[in-house]
């Protein structure tokens, strides 16, 4: 099938612009790579091309079709040299001056049908094209690295970008072997504006001594079944990548609560704890592996205290019945004896409120996170409350460990600590969705290729209960007072008909 674009142009000779220099190539154009400096642009066609050999070497490439690959990429030693290109794809340094100054130079170059595109991960395609004359023909294409096998592309169409551009781009993308996904020009896009609730939650989890990052990593991949955990992914990522994205977002946002950055991770950029690129991050690295202590055994308690589940707890039936199959001894009047270990089992509430609310005794009360199916978690979490007795802590421990289940216990937190990364995915993801930025549907591809989640955050809505995550981000903002967990009008309207969050409006 011939290309889209056949002649195409590639701006910036770093891991981007190579990864998109090289499936370009494979797509059928010729491809023209320039980098200001030339050393840069000989080495990034080198290592393109030992990549190919690699793949040779495998089995998984014919030697044929790799010369073939390789006469189609060439090095370019002049802006000027890429007059001809139906396509130029720009992957520099993001900075405004510099992106908007390149592009106004190619303009000046090219004919007026070829496209330009930006890379950008963060800036405004609007604003890069800003003093452009043509900027119907500017669009942002908007890869992931490594591109080779991140399959996703953002088409970001800017204000006054063609239709037909990012029509063209969309399917150029799917020739690659890519899955486009439409985007308006919004910051972050849709990938890193998604990605918002899970780190920065995570990160004020840990700032109010909730629990430490390798609980909290525990706890989010054993019961939603994330890969990486938010501390592990962004000691992958990199603090000097993953904070400014962070700052980035929530300045352009005009300060919008439910992107607030952290002081942990400024702190620890400015100290230079980076990740796992230096070997020291939220974790330490030795030869690349993180040395996470382990988790300590379960308590021994030799009398177990009868237990008491709250009438108004989450899952009460499958609670009790998990007691029953531990071999505890349940309690069924109206209220606790002197002696019960009482069971709470709120959304979105801390321990302490439901405990004077439903007047009892702080000092017995512990609180499970029910939200997730018992038997589709390979963790459950207990919380306390500042009062809660050493005893009682230990006495719910060994009895949720029983059958050999994991356990961790945190400290007190309205909404643990799945149900409020949770919720917040879900909240932004719907929010997403509220201003048109995407599709229910396009959000859902994007976020499951380009984050590597489980699941889409609007398909985590459903799995969950929409009115379920509603009524944790309305308990939450109770607790903390903090815009932050408003539920968008979006998810609030679906939840209240009971309609699906991956439903697509006529």
């Amino acid at each position: 099938m011939k290309p889209i674009f056949s002649t195409v142009g590639i701006v910036g000779a770093g891991a981007m612009g190579r990864g998109i220099a090289q499936i370009a190539a494979q797509t059928g154009s010729s491809v023209l790579l320039f980098d200001m400096q030339l050393d840069a642009t000989r080495a990034a066609q080198t290592a393109v091309f030992s990549q190919w050999d690699k793949l040779c070497a495998k089995g998984r490439l014919d030697a044929a079709q790799a010369v073939l690959y390789k006469s189609r990429l060439q090095c370019a030693d002049a802006l000027t040299a890429l007059v001809s290109c139906d396509l130029i794809v720009e992957a520099v340094v993001e900075r405004l001056d510099i992106k908007a100054s390149l592009f106004a130079e190619l303009e000046g170059l090219v004919r007026p049908t070829t496209v330009l595109a930006t890379n950008t991960s963060s800036l405004s395609v609007t604003a890069i094209a800003a003093q452009l004359k043509r900027p119907a023909q500017f669009a942002g294409f908007h890869f992931f690295n490594p591109v080779p096998l991140m399959k996703v592309v953002e088409v970001i169409a800017g204000l006054k970008t063609s239709a037909s551009v990012c029509s063209d781009l969309a399917a150029y993308a799917r020739q690659m072997g890519h899955t486009p996904v439409q985007a308006q020009d919004t910051p972050g896009f849709i990938v890193n504006h998604a990605g918002r609730g899970y780190g920065t939650e995570a990160l004020r989890i840990v700032s109010e001594g909730v629990t430490d990052f390798a609980t909290i990593d525990r706890i989010l991949k054993d019961q939603i079944g994330f890969k990486l955990g938010p501390f592990e992914l962004m000691d992958l990522t990199g603090l000097d990548v993953s904070h400014p994205v962070m700052e980035s977002i929530y300045h352009q946002y005009f300060e919008e609560p439910r992107y607030r950055p952290s002081i942990i991770t400024a702190q620890r950029l400015a100290g230079g704890v980076l990740g796992k690129k230096v070997s020291d991050g939220f974790y330490r690295y030795e030869n690349g592996i993180a040395q996470i202590s382990p988790e300590p055994p379960p308590p021994q308690v030799a009398e177990m205290p009868p237990v008491w589940v709250s009438p108004r707890a989450s899952r009460r039936a499958e609670l009790l019945l998990l007691l029953k199959n531990l071999g505890a001894k349940i309690e069924t009047g109206a209220s606790p004896s002197s002696m019960a270990l009482t069971l709470v089992a709120p959304l979105g509430f801390d321990i302490t409120t439901v405990a004077v609310v439903e007047r009892l005794d702080p000092a017995r009360t512990l609180g499970i996170d029910m939200l997730v199916d018992d038997a589709a978690t390979q963790r459950r979490v207990l919380a306390t409350n500042p009062a809660t007795r050493t005893d009682m802590r230990r006495a719910a421990h060994a009895l949720m460990a029983r059958d050999g289940k994991a356990v961790s216990v945190i400290r007190d937190s309205g909404g643990f600590v799945t149900q409020r990364v949770v919720a917040n995915m879900v909240n932004i993801a719907a929010d997403i969705c509220q201003q048109n930025v995407c599709s229910p549907t396009d959000l859902e591809t994007a976020v499951t290729l380009g984050l590597g989640y489980p699941m889409g955050p609007l398909a985590m809505g459903n799995l969950y209960g929409p009115t379920n995550v509603l009524e944790v981000l309305f308990n939450m903002q109770t607790v903390y007072g903090d815009p932050r967990y408003r539920p968008s009008p979006w998810l609030r309207r679906r939840g209240a008909i009971g309609l699906s969050l991956l439903h697509e409006e006529e």
